[in-house]
C-alpha cells in the first residue's frame, strides 16, 4: 500500500479514535451518520488535495506550490457546503458578522496578529518570490479554513452538539476534534515503513486551529479565520 494512503488512514483513524474517546469519557451523545460522513469526507479531501495521490495529471503552471490540489480541495468543500443539509451560511461562507461577537473576535485577531509578527521578527524568513507570496496570501486560508473550520466543523458539530459556551462562543467536542485533525495533518507522517510525529508542530497548529474555531463560532463567519490564517503565513515571508 502506498505510503500516502497509509498516512491518510492513520490520520483519519487517529482523529476518529480521539473523537470516540472524548465522547465515551464525557458520556456524551453522538450522531453516527454525521460522524461517519465527516471521517469519509476527510479521506476524500486528502485524496483531492494530493490530486489523487499524484495520479490526476493537472498542472496550472510551473510552481513548487500545490495550487492544483488546493484548488480542487476548495471546489470539494464548496460542493459539500452547497448541499441543502449544510448550506453556505451555516458553514460560515458569509461576510455578515455577528455584531455581538465581533468586538471580542477583533480583539483576539489583533492579539494573534501581534503574536505572528513577534514570531516572524524572532524567526526571520529567507525571502520569497511572487509565486510563493501569491500562494500564501490565498490558498492555505481559503482551503483549510473552508474545510476544517467550515464543512468539517459543521459536520462534527452536528455529530456531537455544541453544549459549552466559551467566552460567548457556543462550542463543543467538534471544535476539539477538528483542531486535532488540523494538527495531525501537519504533524503526523508516514514514509519508509515508519511513522513520524512532531509534537511541537502538533501543539502550535492544534492550538491555533482551536482559536480559529472560536473566531468562526464567535462571528458566524469564516472571514476572520481566513484573513488571520493567511496573515500568519505571509508575515513570515515579509519580515
Amino acid at each position: 500500500m502506498p505510503d500516502a494512503i497509509i498516512a491518510t488512514l492513520a490520520w483519519v483513524g487517529a482523529v476518529g479514535a480521539v473523537a470516540l474517546a472524548g465522547v465515551l469519557l464525557a458520556k456524551g451523545r453522538i450522531g453516527w451518520g454525521w460522524f461517519v460522513a465527516a471521517l469519509a469526507l476527510m479521506v476524500v479531501y486528502d485524496a483531492v488535495l494530493t490530486r489523487g495521490y499524484g495520479h490526476i495529471p493537472l498542472s496550472f503552471w510551473p510552481s513548487k506550490w500545490n495550487w492544483e490540489g488546493k484548488t480542487l480541495a476548495v471546489v470539494l468543500s464548496l460542493a459539500v457546503a452547497s448541499l441543502p443539509v449544510l448550506g453556505w451560511k451555516r458553514v460560515g461562507l458569509t461576510l455578515k458578522q455577528d455584531r455581538k461577537g465581533l468586538p471580542g473576535a477583533l480583539i483576539l485577531s489583533g492579539l494573534l496578529a501581534a503574536l505572528f509578527l513577534g514570531l516572524a521578527l524572532y524567526f526571520p524568513g529567507e525571502g520569497f518570490d511572487i509565486d510563493s507570496l501569491a500562494f500564501e496570501m490565498t490558498m492555505p486560508g481559503f482551503d483549510e479554513e473552508l474545510f476544517y473550520r467550515g464543512v468539517l466543523l459543521l459536520m462534527l458539530n452536528e455529530a456531537f452538539g455544541k453544549p459549552v459556551r466559551v467566552l460567548g462562543a457556543q462550542m463543543g467536542w467538534g471544535a476539539v476534534v477538528s483542531s486535532v485533525a488540523f494538527g495531525l495533518m501537519h504533524a503526523l507522517g508516514y514514509s519508509d515503513g515508519g511513522f513520524s510525529f512532531e509534537p511541537v508542530l502538533m501543539a502550535t497548529t492544534g492550538v491555533s486551529a482551536l482559536l480559529l474555531v472560536w473566531l468562526k463560532e464567535k462571528t458566524g463567519s469564516l472571514l476572520l479565520p481566513i484573513v488571520m490564517h493567511n496573515f500568519g503565513n505571509v508575515i513570515f515571508m515579509l519580515v
